[in-house]
């Protein structure tokens, strides 16, 4: 009787506390049917038609057009280096100073010659001796007269037996070596007339020797203080102080590369080359904008532009090699670098963009999320086309008007419900879709 009864309210406890399990779970389940989660937030764009510039990337190397060697003219000695390797020097600024003493010497003895030619040149213009040669032929001139008038006087005389015919014999011979004289003296004025232009011509042309010999030796002078031939960023000593400098020496002494504007060269397929020149018309792509992307993959800040191309196409590659220029004033790009040039290649009209982010790319299929009417999420194939910085042109699967989920992807179903909110696109990206 005890047992039976003790097994009873076994029983009875057991019972009890079942049907309190099962009470505590329908309590649960009530309560998690209340905790229903909300749909899940996610950011949408709306996509419209739009025109979008297409930009094209290709590999470039950045170079210095006008490389300057700087070699000595003149031979001599390093005194003095006025620079430092890997500074920016400007046109005209001394970079080496050579001994100057021996062209110093040169300068002064070249000017002391010239002193002497325009001395002999001043007194060959003086013409001392054809003036000595006509006072002689004048004196002369004035003897033979007197002589004549003294064969005058005793011609009458001696007819007349006034006077003795010995003074007229006398007086005749004195008249003819007068005349011999003066003949004598009118042509040694002639030689000496002519020896005279001949020495003032020979004292100018000496003058005119010794001014470029002088010049010659200024400009050596002016040739042992080496300057910059052009500004830019001068590159290291090949010849230190005390070594010897030879104006046929095969080594350049440094060399100066020009920073401002840098260059750049790059490579346009046959196909794109003819496709610019035929939309830029004769000029083709000259002139175009570029912009400059660099190793790091920042942007470089200053737009340049296509210089010219040249004269062939490479016929192992079947390129065509671009050459352009950008402001480079704070010389930040060197020559040699690395980088990517990109330009605008053509212009797509009235198409439809996506973010890179919103896609999703299975083998060779890509889809999207999109939000409908009733904000529940459906999945739609698309086939997009070409890059425009961080979107994809989208040339089929989606219409202006729908709205592609961009943040959240992950986080949704298709056919369940989502809660939109707009896209706010970053800076960077903001920046990617302007390039």
């Amino acid at each position: 009787m005890k047992a039976s009864g003790l097994l009873r309210i076994t029983g009875l406890l057991v019972l009890i506390t079942a049907l309190l399990s099962l009470a505590a779970c329908e309590s649960t389940s009530k309560a998690q049917s209340g905790m229903a989660f909300p749909p899940p937030s996610v950011s949408v764009v709306e996509v419209q038609a739009q025109d979008v510039p297409i930009y094209g990337e290709y590999a470039a190397q950045t170079f210095a057009r006008d490389m300057v060697e700087v070699r000595g003219r003149v031979d001599g000695f390093i005194e003095k280096r006025l620079f430092q390797v890997g500074a920016d020097v400007r046109a005209g600024q001394t970079l080496y100073t050579l001994d100057l003493r021996p062209y110093a010497a040169e300068v002064d003895k070249a000017k002391g010659d010239l002193a002497q030619s325009e001395a002999n040149l001043e007194f060959a213009r003086k013409q001392v001796a054809l003036i000595q040669a006509q006072a002689n032929l004048e004196q002369a001139k004035a003897n033979l007269v007197k002589a004549q008038q003294d064969v005058d006087r005793l011609q009458p005389l001696v007819k007349q037996e006034a006077a003795a015919k010995q003074d007229l014999d006398n007086a005749l011979a004195a008249l003819d070596a007068n005349k011999a004289n003066v003949a004598a003296l009118t042509a040694n004025v002639s030689q000496t007339r002519l020896q005279t232009r001949t020495n003032i011509e020979s004292a100018a042309a000496q003058v005119e020797s010794n001014k470029a010999l002088l010049r010659t030796a200024e400009l050596n002078l002016n040739y042992a203080t080496i300057k910059a031939p052009v500004s830019g960023r001068i590159g290291d000593s090949l010849i230190e102080v005390g070594g010897l400098v030879s104006k046929t020496a095969t080594q350049p002494l440094t060399t100066i590369v020009p920073l401002d504007p840098i260059w750049v060269r790059f490579k346009l397929s046959e196909a794109e080359y003819l496709a610019y020149r035929k939309s830029k018309g004769r000029q083709g792509n000259v002139g175009m904008p570029i912009q400059l992307v660099l190793a790091d993959d920042s942007v470089f800040p200053h737009e340049g532009e296509i210089r010219n191309s040249l004269n062939q196409v490479d016929p192992k590659t079947g390129t065509l090699e671009i050459q352009g220029t950008f402001p480079n004033s704070d010389h930040t790009v060197l020559p040699g670098q690395f980088g990517r040039i990109r330009l605008l290649t053509r212009e797509a009209k009235n198409v439809l963009i996506v973010p890179q982010r919103a896609v999703q790319q299975l083998q060779s299929m890509q889809s999207v999320f999109t939000v409908g009417p009733d904000n529940k999420a459906e999945a739609r194939t698309i086939v997009t086309g070409d890059r425009v910085g961080d979107n994809w042109i989208v040339t089929e699967g989606l219409k202006p008007g729908d709205k592609v989920i961009v943040e959240g992807v992950q986080k949704v179903r298709p056919g369940s419900p989502v809660q939109p909110t707009p896209y706010k696109p970053t800076e960077a990206s903001v920046r990617g879709a302007q390039s």
